[in-house]
């Protein structure tokens, strides 16, 4: 798939989800946004920038730490995110938050601008994240910072989801996907540089960075049941497999993961899901 192919793809799939993006009952972006504007270090009269920002999981506890004498600039390649956390900030009232429409991965903004990234699960989206990540530096003033998480990507692992994901998708629902969703491409294609704490930090460092953190912490996601999981699956990444199922294939595995993620559950009470979360930091070279 070309870049350009692949960026519409994920452009109308987050325009499709903008919606209910992280407003089904689940809890996961949200309590992961806040611990993301924690480990960043903000200061009050930070000026932040941050990459595909959703519906505001990180640029709303941004605002609150920086102050009105800082400012927290969101941009998203989904023009749906964008009117969605821009109604947000107007419904608080928030004066120090700007929301754009721009390509994550050339940020047409102006050099050493901002003291901090943010990306929460959004720098995993992009096709040459690494590449991206130089320009990031660009625009960090020296000794700016860089935060951003991702998945903790394991050989044994389905991309993208917790490890008790690798017991409840069978492969052979997932036959049918275009070879670049099958899950070996997805993990040839993420791990390469995510995997192993060395290989992010080398690749940190030819991207202009210093001082590079590596912390995996448990995000707990919480949701009221497997159907309550599974229609939320469809507002965020993996909408992007869902969407490559033929019905059948995805009947199947939307019973297949119900079944199974309601036996986790302790009694009648909500389903809590350990998810590891990498949270890498380093400041500008």
């Amino acid at each position: 798939m070309d870049q350009n192919s692949y960026k519409a793809e994920v452009t109308e799939a987050f325009n499709q989800a903008a919606a209910r993006y992280d407003r089904m009952g689940v809890e996961f972006f949200t309590p992961m946004g806040r611990r993301l504007v924690e480990r960043a270090a903000l200061r009050r009269g930070d000026r932040v920038l941050d990459v595909g920002c959703g519906r505001g999981a990180c640029v709303f506890p941004a605002a609150a730490v920086v102050g009105p004498r800082g400012r927290v600039l969101g941009v998203d390649i989904a023009p749906a995110m964008i009117e969605a956390a821009a109604a947000e900030a107007e419904r608080r009232r928030i004066r120090n938050v700007e929301l754009r429409v721009m390509d994550a991965e050339y940020p047409e903004l102006p050099e050493r601008s901002f003291d901090a990234v943010l990306g929460s699960y959004s720098v995993i989206f992009l096709p040459d994240a690494p590449a991206a990540l130089a320009r990031y530096a660009r625009l960090l003033v020296r000794r700016g910072r860089i935060a951003f998480t991702s998945p903790v990507f394991t050989d044994d692992t389905f991309p993208f989801l917790p490890p008790v994901f690798a017991d409840l998708i069978p492969r052979s629902l997932l036959r049918g996907l275009p070879p670049q969703w099958q899950p070996d491409a997805l993990r040839r294609r993420f791990n390469g540089w995510l995997q192993e704490v060395g290989d992010l930090e080398a690749t940190m460092h030819r991207a202009g960075f210093r001082d590079v953190d590596v912390v995996d912490e448990p995000v707990h996601l919480v949701t009221a049941s497997g159907e309550t999981w599974v229609d939320w699956s469809h507002t965020q990444g993996m909408r992007l497999l869902w969407e490559h199922l033929g019905p059948a294939e995805r009947q199947r595995l939307r019973e297949t993961l119900i079944a199974g993620l309601d036996a986790l559950r302790d009694g009648d009470g909500p389903l809590v899901i350990e998810t590891p979360v990498r949270f890498v930091t380093a400041t500008a070279a």
